[in-house]
């Protein structure tokens, strides 16, 4: 019984890319609203409800970005999860010219990296053929 492995993590799985770009955004908002109110007319200030909806939008900014940090775990330990199930199993390439048993697996920001008994390694992704564990 050969399993189609078609999955990959993707490229965004490491945390560092996400997180640098969503603190930019959030860092970004954060500077607009407290520039907003630094410049504003004093003698027209800011209609309150107008300050409320922002305040409510950088809550959201906080929310989202919270989210995606604990998303971005959540797809790191179902990458660990995929590695362990790998580990011991026949593994052919998309190509078909290297076979072997995968001795351990490494997770690196691309996707999942099989080291083949041979030390052969091999990336994890659409196409390649994952077998019934060597006996």
């Amino acid at each position: 019984m050969n399993v189609d492995m078609t999955t990959t993590i993707p490229a965004g799985a490491n945390q560092a890319t996400p997180k640098s770009k969503a603190s930019v955004d959030y860092q970004s908002f954060l500077k607009l609203l407290i520039a907003q109110m630094k410049n504003q007319d004093p003698t027209q200030p800011m209609d309150s409800t107008q300050y409320v909806a922002q305040l409510a939008t950088f809550s959201q900014v906080e929310q989202s970005v919270q989210m995606n940090t604990k998303l971005d775990s959540i797809l790191q330990s179902s990458a660990l999860s995929q590695a362990d199930a790998l580990i011991g199993h026949s593994i052919t390439s998309a190509d078909g010219k290297t076979t072997g048993t995968v001795s351990e697996v490494r997770l690196s920001s691309s996707g999942l990296i099989a080291v083949l008994e041979n030390g052969t390694e091999m990336a994890v992704g659409p196409g390649v053929t994952v077998g019934p564990a060597a006996s």
